[in-house]
């Protein structure tokens, strides 16, 4: 059976060793053909004979796994040879990048708010109802819960709708004081023009002992932070209401298009809403078990300040992934 052996060895590669293997081991093979023999052999013959042939099938079967093996090896390198590339070829200078501008404008602000010594804290995107609305002055049946259109879960988690939870999760998590914001991702069931289903906001959140934190305090920290990020703007504070804040207010700055005088983009106002903020509300506080304290709190859009300043009337065109408009960032 040396000829066996050698029609394994002689195999050149994968396709022409299934054929040896066909012709071996298949079931009307050189094999089959001599345990069929088994009939004609003499009783006391049998078991030397099937002995034999099982020995044999062994040794030829490492030898064709081992071959089989080999030349795998063989064509996988000739594959990858004949595919290779040769990066010499891409000499060309690459083009600078550029951040996203809802990165870029997210970094700016976090820029700002870290020079004046606050943490930037994180929390998860999942959360509870505890964390989103109870701990936020948010009872199930208050109202204001309708002016957040929320993505639910089946076990009755949510996608965060603001990152006002990651505030909840810091005051339980520790003493005052505490100076942070939260930057991240919200989620909401709204797609406009000016809304959509997931953007980025950023929340701050200071509190210390009662008569420390005033709203003085907090109107001198955003006209500063709206100076720096728009310029020689006029900044206005209007009374408004916010569940977890008590006075609360929303925070206008002249057009920046229009420079007061009244245009389209502000609705002949000459104002721009930016944020909304306020003093902590007592019930924040209680549903933290914080005492004798005092804090204010504000958030705002990311990307409704990436609009104002680059000028970007469709606030879906961010997510579009167009080309034409992502290369003016460069």
């Amino acid at each position: 059976m040396q000829e066996l052996y050698e029609k394994i060895e002689r195999a050149e590669s994968v396709e022409a060793l299934e054929a040896v293997r066909v012709e071996i081991f298949g079931k009307k093979g050189i094999l089959a053909a001599e345990f069929a023999k088994m009939k004609s052999v003499p009783p006391e013959e049998k078991k030397a004979f099937a002995q034999g042939l099982n020995e044999l099938k062994t040794k030829l079967q490492h030898t064709f796994d081992e071959k089989m093996a080999t030349l795998k090896r063989k064509a996988l390198e000739e594959k990858m040879q004949s595919e290779a590339l040769d990066v010499a070829l891409y000499d060309t200078i690459a083009h600078k990048g550029a951040l996203h501008p809802v990165m870029e404008t997210m970094d700016r602000i976090i820029d700002y708010f870290v020079s004046l010594n606050f943490a930037i804290e994180e929390g998860p995107l999942v959360e509870d109802d505890f964390h989103n609305f109870e701990a936020l002055n948010l009872p199930k049946y208050h109202p204001a819960r309708d002016m957040q259109d929320t993505f639910y879960f089946g076990d009755g988690r949510l996608l965060r709708t603001h990152t006002s939870p990651v505030q909840i999760h810091t005051m339980l998590r520790q003493k005052p004081p505490i100076r942070m914001i939260a930057p991240g991702a919200v989620f909401r069931r709204d797609y406009d023009l000016t809304h959509t289903p997931m953007f980025h906001q950023v929340e701050a959140l200071v509190v210390d002992e009662e008569g420390k934190v005033s709203f003085a305090h907090l109107k001198s920290v955003l006209t500063d932070f709206l100076h720096y990020m728009f310029g020689d703007v006029a900044v206005r504070f209007r009374p408004s209401f916010f569940p977890f804040t008590e006075p609360s207010a929303e925070v206008d700055i002249s057009c920046i298009f229009c420079e007061g005088e009244g245009c389209r983009v502000c609705s002949h106002t000459g104002w721009l809403e930016v944020l909304g903020c306020g003093l902590v509300d007592p019930n924040v506080f209680h549903a933290v078990g914080y005492e004798n304290v005092s804090g204010y709190a504000f958030g705002l859009g990311v990307e409704r300040f990436a609009m104002l300043l680059h000028r970007i009337p469709d606030l879906r065109s961010l997510f579009e992934g167009d080309i034409r408009l992502l290369e003016q960032f460069a």
